[in-house]
């Protein structure tokens, strides 16, 4: 029974993750990052304040950043689905711990998890303490592309989902490495992505497609553009970097996304190629579905100048190919060779 609990927890938990996901694109590219410039709460309050009094009294309190309430509930409603989702992932870990006898029950990473998810809410903190600084904001971007992550590996080992009877085909060993290789290189296009939206350099080439300000390779800055860390101090909404450097980030984001496409296009055909499996062909179709809407997406934020819907839902996207690189990685390992 605890198995079970577990295994429905784990899958609601997936869908939390995406929904955190997608909640915390709003914010972020509705300008709702420092909605609230505390933490955990909202100008000292659970909830946003609305009261007039409540209202004068944190305004007076953060005269520099007085209260939104459209901003401030994009950020408050982020932060709600996020602590849900650590609760949940708490209670997992729990029942890992009390199933740990149950050979089938997975135990170091639920707990893992739980680190990991404290590790979050600190990056939570910061990008709001430290005023949206781009490393912070990536890497609270990246880690709850991580948490999304690992739910999925947990509930796909658990219940053995996508794994139909084993192949023991050569080239399916050979499959290993490259399906590897996708999923590192689609999390460094991920990063560059998030890199890019806390740096404010989505438009940094206007709507030119696909050239850049009118050229194949414009003036950039790509020292400037990728120095990581530039201290506490900044307040970086809306960002601090010249044009160049925006560009160079734009440009590298362009080429790691070409890279990205001409990866996961030869994985996506050699799952096809595999005739004796439908799952490995379904996921092998489903990548290349994925990866053509990622990139329609990509360019109809350049051309369209980045609108909420579509930028949101290329965030999404991205998780989205990101966890079937997850499940594709799943599928072609054996059981024996599970976290």
């Amino acid at each position: 029974m605890n198995n079970k609990l577990f295994n429905r927890l784990a899958l609601v938990s997936i869908f939390l993750a995406i929904v955190v996901i997608v909640l915390g694109a709003y914010t972020r590219l509705g300008d709702a990052g420092l909605g609230c410039p505390d933490w955990p709460g909202c100008y000292g309050h659970i909830t946003v304040p609305d009261k007039h009094h409540d209202v004068a009294r944190a305004n007076q309190a953060y005269p520099d950043r007085p209260v939104e309430p459209a901003k401030a509930w994009k950020e408050m409603v982020h932060r709600y689905f996020a602590s849900t989702l650590g609760l949940l992932i708490v209670i997992m870990a729990i029942i890992a711990v009390r199933n740990r006898h149950d050979r089938t029950q997975l135990v170091a990473l639920p707990l893992f998890l739980v680190v990991w998810v404290i590790f979050q809410g600190l990056l939570g903190m910061w990008t709001v303490t430290i005023k949206l600084n781009p490393t912070i904001v990536m890497g609270h971007l990246m880690g709850g592309l991580t948490t999304f992550s690992i739910l999925t590996w947990i509930y796909l080992r658990q219940t053995n989902a996508l794994t139909e009877k084993r192949l023991e085909l050569p080239r399916l060993n050979r499959l290993h490495g490259l399906a590897l290789i996708s999923l590192i290189v689609v999390i460094a296009q991920v990063m560059l992505g998030g890199w890019t939206s806390s740096n404010y350099a989505a438009l940094a080439c206007g709507d030119n497609f696909p050239m850049c300000q009118n050229q194949w390779w414009p003036a950039m800055d790509f020292k400037e553009g990728f120095v990581l860390w530039r201290g506490t101090e900044l307040n970086f909404e809306f960002g601090v970097l010249h044009n160049d450097a925006r560009i160079a980030i734009q440009m590298a984001h362009r080429i790691g996304a070409l890279i990205t496409a001409v990866v996961l296009a030869v994985l996506a055909f050699k799952l096809l190629d595999f005739k004796e499996s439908k799952c490995l062909g379904k996921l092998g179709t489903a990548l290349l579905v994925v990866l053509v809407i990622q990139i329609m997406l990509g360019v109809a934020n350049i051309l369209l100048s980045l609108p909420m819907g579509i930028a949101v839902a290329h965030n999404a996207v991205g998780a989205l190919l990101l966890v079937l690189l997850v499940a594709i990685n799943h599928a072609i390992r054996p059981r024996s060779e599970a976290l």
